[in-house]
């Protein structure tokens, strides 16, 4: 049974960091196709960043160079380390991964940053 459990989502003022996390169960994450998106009220989801292959990693141009995607293969998690964090960054952000039967989406981590 696949399952994803994103965390470490809060409140941050601009310019800090955080990092969240996606607890994976139900299949391994060391080749998957796995990304992060996030979502703020009125607008839509947005894809932020994500694996393109075990280790070619992809960024939306408004996070680019702020944000790092990167994979624990022991604890099996994937990690968003997000830097120089702005307002518009807030929202709910959801870990994706596509499998052979479809795509799976956690529950979602809220993040908000301060002006």
């Amino acid at each position: 049974q696949v399952e994803l459990v994103e965390s470490g989502g809060g409140l941050v003022q601009a310019g800090g960091s955080l990092r969240i996390s996606c607890a994976a169960s139900g299949f391994i994450v060391t080749n998957a196709y796995m990304t992060w998106s996030r979502q703020s009220p009125g607008k839509q989801r947005e894809l932020v960043a994500g694996f393109l292959s075990p280790v070619r990693t992809f960024y939306a141009d408004s996070v680019k160079g702020r944000f790092t995607i990167s994979r624990d293969n022991v604890k099996n998690m994937v990690h968003l380390q997000m830097d120089t964090l702005q307002p518009e960054d807030s929202g709910v952000y959801y870990c994706k991964v596509r499998l052979h039967d479809g795509d799976y989406w956690g529950q979602g981590t809220q993040v908000t940053v301060s002006s």
